[in-house]
Formats: structure tokens, C-alpha cells, sequence
């Protein structure tokens, strides 16, 4: 069995073998490893690349740099990410550059994390996690 992911780095679509964890896996564009990677900085064009061409959950942090809690929960997201690579796409999104995608997602209190699946949105979650409970949430998923 196979899945699309969306590489992270040039972001174009990749039909990879479907498994439990990965030991390597380069995309086939731009030949960069799609592993042990940071979460995308993104906008609505990323977002959008990524809600509709991943098998693989998107979690998606709308976040601000004056949020007290987002800064606690950047660290977590990030160690989650490099953690669970082609286990899910991370994302984040600053609310204050884009709050365009804040109203479209009604986005009322941050930090907010989505998980997109198949598409659609199929979770949320207000508030700081620890890693434990946010890899527990997003295994709900896989």
C-alpha cells in the first residue's frame, strides 16, 4: 500500500510505501530528505497544498509570537514533528500574518492545533500540550 505525502521542502506531492516509521525517504523532486524535519511555516497557499494532496494527517498550530502559551508549545511542536516524520505534516501558522485563515477556520483563542485529515477537518484542541498527550491525540488519526 502507498500514500502521498507533500514534501516538506518543495512541496510536491510524493507516492511513498505506506509503514509503521521510516529509517529514510527522499522526495522525488528535489531529492531532499523528507525526515527529521522542522514544522512548515505556513500560509494559505501551504495549507491548502497540504489539506488536499496528504494521506497522512495535517496538524496545523495557529499560533502568535506574543502568546505566552504558544511559546511554550513551540518547542513540543517541534520535537513532535522531527518525532513523528511521515506520520503526520506539521504546520504553523501565525495568526497575527494570517488572520485571513484565523476567520476561516474560526479561530478563537490560540494556541489552536487542527488535524485535517482525508481533507476535512476532523480534530481540535485549544490550549499548550505536553508531547505525550499531543502524539496520543494525533495517533487518534493516523
Amino acid at each position: 500500500m502507498s500514500i502521498n505525502v507533500v514534501c516538506p521542502n518543495c512541496l510536491k506531492v510524493n507516492r511513498i510505501p505506506k509503514k509503521d516509521s521510516y529509517k529514510k525517504a527522499n522526495c522525488g523532486s528535489c531529492k531532499n530528505s523528507m525526515l527529521n524535519v522542522e514544522p512548515i511555516d505556513g500560509d494559505e497557499d501551504k495549507l491548502n497544498t497540504f489539506i488536499a494532496n496528504s494521506d497522512i494527517p495535517v496538524i496545523v498550530d495557529f499560533w502568535a509570537p506574543w502568546c505566552g502559551p504558544c511559546m511554550q508549545m513551540a518547542p513540543v511542536f517541534k520535537e513532535v514533528s522531527r518525532d513523528m516524520s511521515l506520520q503526520a505534516s506539521f504546520i504553523k501558522i501565525n495568526s497575527d500574518d494570517n488572520n485571513n485563515l484565523g476567520a476561516k477556520y474560526s479561530i478563537r483563542s490560540i494556541p489552536t492545533l487542527i488535524i485535517f485529515k482525508n481533507g476535512k477537518e476532523v480534530d481540535r484542541l485549544s490550549g499548550a500540550l505536553n508531547s505525550s498527550r499531543l502524539k496520543n491525540w494525533i495517533n487518534q488519526y493516523r
